[in-house]
């Protein structure tokens, strides 16, 4: 078990690297290098930072943790995110630097007008800060229980210390130095799962060939499902990962903000396609080591904790050598950083541009909206803790997962209905009952639909209802329009 000294000692010395990184990268920053970081960034370093902001607290700590119950199941969706990014990198990037944007969401207002703008934003607003401030709490438990707990410091207070820590080094250069900082935290990430798949390899005496063997001996490796019936069928799990990264990705301010600080399309482009194959390949990894960490755990005739969750920060910091557990405390202060950090500028640029239309605004404005965004995350966070009711966390987020379903059918029908007759209320009314809908279907699917079970294909269908939904008030419009001439 690591000392709360020691923790703290390396807390603070990653703090300073970070602090580090943003004095070099924000010397004479201004606006343009806070929203687009003066589109001067290699694609290189972009496509590696982007791993780390992907994978998340979520990925570090649940993905290995499920592999109990779902072996390798996940990594069906996985398949089908990297054939999201590739379709990204081939249609929405062009988009994107044609028509110059900063926020992506400026494409509505071209097409949709102002009012569907801004409903397109407040969609991403919603979800960003719902799904970074539920990233961030999963990783802040876990450096509470091992440092701030023991020294007794209270969880709200160390909300506010990491997000403190987070806007110190951000304030000045945004973006900029976001791409640069998850670079670091993307190395964290996977040396944490390096170095514990070499301990373990070393502790079972086994090649990584024989713990292969044993963890498919256990049915952690099983991979396809095709029981049509299960939330892991594999063409839900595929087309979901499909259209979540496009909505989640390509249509998300966070992930898209990166790609546009390319210097052009070609190194956007370039970007996109090498961070898919090491995205799959990460990924790949992080499931072979939750499979490693149940071996382990069997070995050592540890009982497995009641949440997959818990088994990664377990086994790490209770009953592995100190070595393993830094590397997964810097794993995990990584993750919640990565998470966090590029959320709350992209967050940022939203509020700035689309609610207030200012794509230069004073340092002073821009320190307001970042600053106050910061303290809604930290309220969100701190009310996870409060409930601390799974239901209830797993159904707030669930909500912000409905509202990226709108965001898809709003791109869709902007860019493939030539004719647009939308009445400025249609967009905004759309957005509460395509989820509204969907929630009524996904609710009782398994009495409608013969035992079916919705995943992630729930986007597909909310997207789906989204369009349709404007496609009727559009041609209601058009009709109305139509006898008013006459």
């Amino acid at each position: 078990m690591m000392s709360p000294t020691l923790v703290f000692v390396i807390l603070f010395a990653y703090f300073l690297l970070l602090i580090m990184l943003s004095y070099f990268t924000g010397r004479n920053s201004n606006s343009d290098a806070f929203f687009s970081g003066n589109h001067a960034s290699p694609w290189y370093l972009v496509a590696f930072g982007m791993v780390g902001a992907s994978l998340s607290g979520v990925t570090f700590i649940s993905v290995p943790g499920q592999v109990n119950v779902q072996g390798f199941a996940y990594l069906q969706f996985v398949l089908g995110n990297f054939v999201g990014y590739w379709l990204i990198a081939e249609v929405l990037l062009p988009l994107y630097y044609k028509n110059k944007v900063t926020s992506i969401y400026e494409l509505i207002a071209q097409r949709l007008g102002r009012v569907s703008h801004r409903t397109a934003s407040v969609a991403f607003v919603v979800s960003q800060l719902i799904g970074a401030s539920f990233r961030m709490f999963l990783a802040v438990m876990v450096l509470q229980m091992a440092f701030f707990d023991p020294v007794g410091i209270p969880f709200p207070v160390t909300v506010a210390i990491m997000i403190l820590m987070i806007y110190a080094y951000t304030f000045r250069s945004g973006i900029k130095t976001i791409v640069w900082t998850d670079t670091l935290q993307t190395a964290c990430m996977l040396v944490a799962v390096f170095v514990t798949l070499f301990y373990i390899k070393a502790h079972l005496s086994m090649s990584f060939g024989e713990l292969w063997a044993n963890a498919s001996g256990q049915g952690y490796t099983k991979l396809w499902d095709w029981q049509w019936q299960s939330a892991t069928f594999f063409p839900k799990q595929f087309f979901a990962g499909i259209f979540i990264t496009i909505v989640m990705v390509g249509l998300d301010q966070n992930m898209m903000q990166k790609n546009l600080t390319c210097k052009d399309l070609p190194s956007a482009q370039k970007n996109m396609r090498w961070f898919s194959i090491s995205f799959l390949i990460s990924c790949a990894f992080f499931l072979f080591t939750g499979a490693c960490l149940y071996l382990y755990a069997i070995d050592a005739g540890l009982p497995f904790p009641e949440k997959g969750d818990q088994l990664f920060p377990m086994l790490a910091l209770q009953y592995m050598p100190v070595g393993v557990s830094i590397a997964f405390l810097l794993g995990i202060i990584a993750s919640a950083y990565s998470s966090a950090d590029s959320s709350l500028t992209a967050l940022t640029t939203s509020v700035c541009i689309d609610w207030f239309d200012k794509k230069q605004p004073t340092k002073r404005f821009r320190t307001v909206v970042h600053v106050s965004l910061s303290v809604l995350m930290w309220l969100v966070i701190v009310v996870f803790d409060a409930v601390q009711n799974q239901s209830v966390v797993t159904a707030v987020f669930k909500v912000a997962g409905y509202t990226y379903g709108p965001l898809l059918g709003m791109f869709c029908f902007a860019f493939f209905f030539k004719e647009r007759s939308l009445p400025a209320w249609a967009t905004p009314v759309a957005s509460i009952l395509a989820p509204l809908i969907c929630w009524v279907i996904s609710t009782n699917s398994q009495q409608w639909f013969w035992g079916y079970q919705f995943g992630f294909e729930l986007l597909i269908l909310n997207g789906g209802l989204m369009v349709g939904l404007l496609a009727l008030f559009n041609r209601l419009a058009s009709i109305s329009s139509t006898d008013f001439t006459d």
